[in-house]
């Protein structure tokens, strides 16, 4: 007996595509949706990893410029009131800001420090924004895919064990392939989870550290611009 049952069980096609066709219509739901949110996840993942190492790139460029004696007024001439970078972008708004507070006889308007650094300010939390973009989508991959795929195993379990009932028969021929059916979609849930999980930690420090980034920038571009001030 044990024989047959064994002989059975090696004739039962056990691959991955085997498995989500002869699941359940829900189990076969759950893994679409689980292999989706993966792809959906690689796909941020990957965008995300471009968009910072390009920042970071653009942002070292622009500081390098900046620091290098030119006169800001010539930098900002050679960048235009509407740069592509992050970096220049916050410049260029708080440039924009100074010269609009400059009256028609060169006197100052009062309160252009603190206009300008609002100014930036916003620009910053522009960049921010579209840094960070994209992010909760894998904090949500990360922490709901194992639960959904859990979702999916216990489905397919309670179905394996109807089906045991109905031909009341517990042989390894019958019980493997509805157990292991359900234990695909937790793979599928775990293998959409895990990468969301560590990349989601890694991209948002890059994040936090390309904002630290700016905002120093902004306060030693505030400073400088306190002592012209000043002067004026």
């Amino acid at each position: 007996m044990e024989t047959e049952t064994l002989a059975l069980a090696q004739e039962i096609d056990f691959s991955m595509w085997a498995l989500f066709a002869r699941a359940t219509i829900t189990v076969k739901l759950v893994m679409i949706l689980l292999i989706i949110s993966s792809f959906w996840g690689w796909a941020v993942i990957i965008n995300k990893h471009r968009l910072y190492k390009r920042a970071r790139r653009e942002s070292e460029d622009f500081e390098e410029a900046f620091w290098s004696g030119e006169p800001l007024d010539t930098l900002y001439e050679q960048i235009g009131p509407t740069p592509d970078g992050p970096a220049q972008r916050i410049f260029a708004a708080g440039m924009t800001e100074w010269r609009r507070s400059h009256r028609r006889d060169g006197g100052l308007i009062a309160g252009a420090a603190a206009r300008i650094d609002r100014s930036m300010d916003v620009a910053i939390a522009k960049e921010s924004e579209a840094l960070e973009r994209g992010l909760p989508l894998l904090a949500t991959i990360g922490s709901t895919a194992p639960f959904v795929g859990l979702f999916g195993t216990v489905w397919g379990i309670m179905h394996a064990f109807i089906e045991i009932a109905e031909q009341q028969n517990t042989n390894l021929a019958v019980v493997a392939p509805g157990i292991a059916e359900a234990l695909l979609a937790t793979g599928l849930g775990l293998l959409a989870a895990i990468p969301a999980v560590v990349f989601y930690n890694k991209l948002s420090a890059d994040s936090e550290r390309i904002i630290g980034g700016y905002e120093s920038f902004a306060d030693e571009f505030s400073t400088i611009l306190s002592r012209q001030l000043d002067a004026a």
